[in-house]
């Protein structure tokens, strides 16, 4: 699958790139938007991030990263200030977070991503890590998994799922993605089954959320990034779901104003910390959408430090 980024232009434009400032891609993927960074310095740093070796490997291959302005770091981005710290960075110009899954995870669909080939139930991001999607099917109870998917997959036949593959498993550990997707499907009326769109979808997303607790790692990292920015430095966030969506607006929400108590004689002359350019989320064009059917879902977010 060839690697396509979402609205690269846009995040360009709003990281507002200085050539001489230091820039963090914390999601480096495909590698296109860290190359169009680079691009726009000159005695500047880009810093980019992944936690899968894949990414990174492939990126030092690549002739717009033979430079030595770029630092790789295989990390997660909820090490973001602990790996800065290391290379003696305690601010930074700009970062980009580009969320959701990218197309090298289901280049290889022996990595347990994609509900459309048979693999094994995996999911990691980051292949160093223990927990896998098998070790929750296999061992999550019937109200944990049920609570997953309605949480993290707002699928409302969670109840029928969790008790289907709690039942499964007691025959034989569940082991790979088809075995999981014949379950789901069993597990589905026969009416809801003949509607647009995949069955498993929903629940390997949830799956795959939990697997790289990527809510609670996209809230530290942010936490972080808006910490590590320097006076009018810029963080773009792109999203693909609600759920991460949510989180990133109601940061910038919160840093970007002051809640004043109510019943104070004057107003506070005391400005919020950060300055929210476009509060409302910037989307694709509807031509980046019909070229890239991955972008349907995507929303960008800015936040700018005072």
């Amino acid at each position: 699958m060839e690697h396509i980024p979402v609205m690269l232009k846009e995040a360009i434009k709003h990281l507002d790139i200085k050539p001489n400032g230091t820039y963090i891609d914390a999601t480096l993927g495909g590698g296109t938007h860290a190359a169009a960074i680079l691009k726009r310095l000159s005695t500047g740093r880009l810093i980019a991030f992944d936690q899968d070796a894949y990414a990174l490997d492939k990126a030092k291959k690549t002739k717009a990263f033979d430079v030595d302005k770029v630092t790789f770091i295989h990390s997660n981005f909820k090490n973001l200030r602990s790996e800065l710290q290391h290379l003696g960075i305690t601010k930074i110009d700009g970062i980009l977070f580009d969320l959701g899954v990218s197309s090298f995870h289901f280049d290889d669909f022996q990595r347990g991503f994609s509900y459309r080939e048979d693999a094994p139930l995996d999911m990691r991001m980051d292949q160093r890590q223990e927990k896998t999607a098998k070790m929750i099917v296999n061992t999550y109870s019937e109200s944990e998994l049920r609570s997953l998917l309605y949480r993290y997959g707002d699928e409302k036949f969670a109840p029928s799922i969790a008790k289907n593959i709690v039942k499964a498993r007691q025959k034989d550990p569940i082991q790979t993605t088809l075995e999981l997707v014949t379950i789901i499907k069993d597990s589905y009326p026969k009416k809801a089954l003949s509607q647009k769109g995949h069955p498993a979808k929903k629940t390997f997303q949830a799956i795959r959320i939990e697997v790289n607790d990527e809510l609670n790692v996209l809230k530290t990292a942010l936490d972080d990034a808006l910490n590590l920015l320097k006076s009018s430095g810029r963080i773009v966030v792109i999203t693909f779901q609600s759920l991460e969506d949510k989180i990133v607006k109601q940061i910038f929400k919160d840093k970007s104003s002051i809640d004043h108590p109510k019943g104070l004689p004057t107003m506070p002359k005391e400005e919020a910390p950060f300055l929210w350019p476009t509060k409302k989320s910037i989307t694709p064009s509807n031509e980046e959408i019909a070229s890239n059917h991955r972008a349907h879902s995507a929303k960008m977010r800015v936040l700018m430090k005072r």
